[in-house]
């Protein structure tokens, strides 16, 4: 076991946990936009941000989704500079998702009053990398990627061509966390990703037969706990 403090608590946790683990198996919140139990850390979002210490080493940021536990280890959740980090990232989301709940609810916590920053598009997308991780690691298809940099970085299929191997089953829908993706854009097979091309949508080989009805949505929700053994649900995503 190893052993460290977090917010002044000493607490104990198995080798190999991460802070985020740990602050959420002590009932420690740690917001987050990125993560998901199901997939693979990412520490895209930074809204995570904690201050870790190994004494008698100084303080630094450390994104608690991706960083481990150690031993003699101290943590802030909420020190002045946790706090100042987290306020400007929620400023810099808010500039793609400025109506999101989630976000608008963290910035009311972090008193961000005034956004200072747009994105030359606003639509929904922070790029917190969900959904293409979601369509590799659960659905196993990469039919999605990030291409670009910067400011012009964005979810796609490859080349800006609809993906031949897109099954069309709804993960990036259901955990996409700002509703960029919905799904009446998988209506009929059409591209969810916005892009032309003359490649035939294939039909779903989970169900042979998609037309979202009202069952759709808890299918795939089953789906994807027998592929990971997690309950999902759209509450938790």
């Amino acid at each position: 076991m190893i052993h460290l403090t977090i917010d002044d608590h000493a607490i104990e946790v198995p080798e190999g946990r991460t802070l985020l683990e740990a602050c959420r198996e002590y009932n420690i919140e740690v917001p987050t936009l990125c993560y998901h139990p199901s997939l693979e850390p990412f520490g895209a979002c930074r809204l995570c941000m904690v201050e870790y210490a190994q004494p008698p080493h100084p303080s630094k940021l450390v994104a608690a989704c991706v960083y481990p536990c150690e031993e003699g280890a101290v943590v802030s959740t909420h020190s002045e500079s946790v706090r100042n980090s987290r306020r400007i990232t929620v400023e810099l989301l808010l500039s793609s998702a400025p109506n999101d709940p989630y976000l608008l609810q963290l910035a009311q916590e972090y008193g961000v009053t005034d956004v200072r920053f747009r994105m030359p598009e606003e639509n929904l997308c922070v790029v917190c990398g969900l959904c293409v991780r979601a369509c590799n690691e659960i659905v196993g298809v990469r039919a999605i990627s990030m291409i670009n940099r910067g400011i012009s970085k964005e979810v796609s299929p490859p080349f800006k061509v609809i993906s031949p191997t897109c099954i069309g089953c709804g993960a990036c829908v259901l955990i996409c966390p700002t509703g960029s993706i919905k799904l009446k854009d998988v209506i009929g097979y059409r591209s969810i990703h916005f892009a032309e091309s003359d490649i035939e949508r294939v039909y779903c080989q989970i169900c042979s037969d998609i037309d979202l009805q009202p069952t759709l949505v808890k299918d795939i929700e089953t789906l994807m706990q027998n592929r990971t053994g997690h309950s999902i649900n759209k509450k938790e995503l």
